[in-house]
């Protein structure tokens, strides 16, 4: 499909393309169904949204967005696993991009940030639990739109993002490619960055890596 919704962002047709099985999540099909490079291509291709929504808040919040876009076109990427609703995700907060569902710091100055997109934002968010257990002060950022984020005023981007915070953990099952630009040369992005495997689901994020221990010690590495 991807080169005919290509033509659709270059013709300014506002289509809202839903997909799903966005993971290695979608389990014992194997690498040739498991999206890996996807979220990245099509955050790079011009005039297209792409949004990842943890939950049905997000969803809702993303079909927003979308209809309301009639000039670019919209991807809606979900996953095939169950998922929670989470505490403090928002329909409105979708609509701007990234946006803070959880803060345990003061004055905009958290040791941590962990960002987190679809599937993975209950990952982090657990790991927030994990890490502010130890006395850390931790805010945890749905990054459910890249694209959306960037439009905002560079005030809304300090409050979520403050420069000053360097110690940031990104967690996406997904190419890594690109997220250096949001947590930075002193940051760490987990994802994946090699084809996926023929495994549940729960068993391949482990072997890859996408947990909440993951971000865990990555986020005391980086804070030590």
């Amino acid at each position: 499909m991807r080169a005919a919704m290509r033509i659709s962002a270059l013709c300014e047709a506002g289509v809202i393309y839903v997909m799903t099985h966005d993971s290695i999540g979608l389990g014992e099909d194997g690498p040739t169904h498991q999206p890996v490079e996807h979220l990245a291509s099509f955050r790079a291709m011009p005039n297209i949204l792409m949004l990842r929504p943890a939950d049905g808040n997000e969803t809702a919040g993303a079909y927003k967005v979308a209809v309301l876009n009639r000039k670019r076109p919209s991807v809606l990427a979900l996953s095939r696993q169950k998922l929670p609703q989470l505490p403090g995700t928002s329909i409105d907060g979708v609509a701007k991009g990234g946006y803070i569902i959880s803060d345990n710091s003061t004055g905009n100055k958290p040791d941590l940030i962990l960002l987190g997109t679809g599937s993975e934002l209950e990952i982090a968010a657990k790991a927030a639990d994990e890490l502010r257990k130890g006395g850390k002060t931790v805010r945890v950022v749905s990054f459910v739109s890249w694209e959306l984020f960037d439009e905002q005023s560079a005030e809304y981007k300090e409050s979520v993002l403050p420069a000053s915070v360097t110690a940031r953990v990104s967690i996406e099952a997904g190419s890594t490619f690109g997220w250096e630009k949001i947590v930075g040369s002193k940051g760490k992005a987990i994802g994946i960055d090699r084809f996926g495997a023929s495994a549940p689901a729960g068993k391949i994020y482990k072997e890859f890596g996408i947990t909440a221990e993951a971000v865990v010690a990555a986020a005391k590495e980086l804070s030590s």
